[in-house]
């Protein structure tokens, strides 16, 4: 699984981050993090609101902190 947490490193960026870790580590799934910072490559997404959150390519969250329920959501489909 590959995920990118796109942000600048605000502290919503950095706690999306982490919720993120949280929930792939509850559900047992490895996964390849990355942070992308760079705002070209951000808007490269259609992303124009962080933090986001991209899972294998799609973007799953805009604008918001998404919760650990939500991200759990999304890896276990």
């Amino acid at each position: 699984m590959d995920v990118k947490i796109l942000g600048p490193g605000c502290p919503k960026c950095e706690k999306t981050e982490a919720t993120v870790r949280e929930a792939l580590k509850e559900a047992g799934v490895e996964a390849d993090i990355e942070k992308v910072k760079n705002p070209l490559d951000i808007a490269s997404y259609g992303v124009f609101g962080t933090p986001a959150v991209v899972i294998d390519g799609e973007v799953k969250s805009v604008g918001k902190i998404p919760s650990k329920d939500e991200v759990l959501g999304w890896i276990n489909k």
